[in-house]
């Protein structure tokens, strides 16, 4: 209901109908959450940076963005068909994929010999869906211990909705960087796509932050290693508000289900490093090209 003395303030010439429309609007503001001034954890600008336990995080500010790719966009796959989501809750997100040296302190041993690209800067990969989702809980552990990460925040894998909504960080094109991919701005295997020749592509793994970041910090979203996303893999994208499928989506051909994957990696052509590029992946499989990174969310 439209507040009694905010409508004596409005001209007698308003209709019924003008009246009906201000006061719904003014009830669809007053559901969206006010986070950043409830809780001081948030961030306020996007790029914002602050870090828990040496992991250096950007803030992805609540906002609303079109999922998927257009028709005519080239890769494009029909698994992409674009969705309108709304994100009500920002959160903070991994300024570079989790590296090596970080695994190695937070989580303990390597699940098995790194051999496509060696070092504590570089990303770890060969970690399963549940080895991912088990460091940040780890993570989550250590930084609520040391006083840095408030109780009711929490580390996780990001949605696929938060992952490709950071990976954009407010463009609209097949690449965060423009339309096309070129061997300065990512690691991915580019003589599978361009005809530069100025040298061969690293084919392995590289230390992060080696390429220039996105418009919000963000480096690696494109190529180096895929990214573990939290939902399972369904035929259509998650859309509305905050989606987090818990449930089980499109079977595989052996009756198995797989979580999805993002970003691209060191050893594929640049259209399977477009931010709406999607690929699945069981969660008990690792791969020395498919690692992750991590999310601070509000509970």
């Amino acid at each position: 209901m439209v507040n009694e003395d905010r409508c004596n303030r409005v001209s007698v010439t308003m209709t019924r109908r003008d009246l009906l429309r201000m006061a719904s609007a003014i009830c669809l503001h007053r559901t969206l959450p006010a986070q950043t001034a409830a809780d001081p954890f948030a961030g306020s600008n996007a790029g914002q940076e602050r870090a828990i336990d040496r992991v250096r995080l950007c803030w992805c500010p609540p906002g609303r963005f079109r999922m998927g790719s257009p028709p005519q966009e080239a890769g494009r796959q029909l698994d992409e068909e674009q969705v309108d989501v709304t994100l009500t809750r920002g959160f903070w997100m991994g300024k570079y994929e989790v590296t090596q040296g970080q695994w190695r302190r937070i989580a303990g041993a390597f699940p098995r010999a790194m051999n496509k690209g060696v070092g504590d800067d570089v990303p770890i990969y060969w970690v399963s869906y549940l080895d991912a989702e088990n460091f940040c809980r780890r993570l989550t552990d250590r930084g609520r211990s040391l006083g840095e990460l408030p109780q009711n925040w929490e580390f996780r894998l990001p949605t696929e909705a938060q992952w490709e909504y950071a990976c954009r960080a407010g463009t609209t094109t097949t690449f965060s960087f423009g339309a096309s991919l070129k061997s300065t701005q990512a690691n991915f295997n580019w003589r599978a796509y361009s005809t530069e020749i100025d040298g061969p592509p690293p084919m392995e793994s590289v230390k992060v932050g080696s390429y220039p970041a996105n418009a919000w910090g963000l480096h690696d979203m494109h190529g180096n290693v895929w990214e573990w996303c939290r939902d399972w893999y369904h035929w259509t994208l998650p859309g509305g508000n905050d989606p987090e499928h818990e449930t089980k989506g499109a079977p595989n051909r052996d009756g198995t289900y797989s979580h999805v994957r993002r970003g691209g990696a060191w050893i594929e052509g640049a259209p399977h490093c477009r931010a709406a590029r999607r690929l699945r992946y069981e969660p008990e499989r690792t791969s020395d090209h498919i690692g992750f990174r991590v999310v601070a969310v509000r509970l």
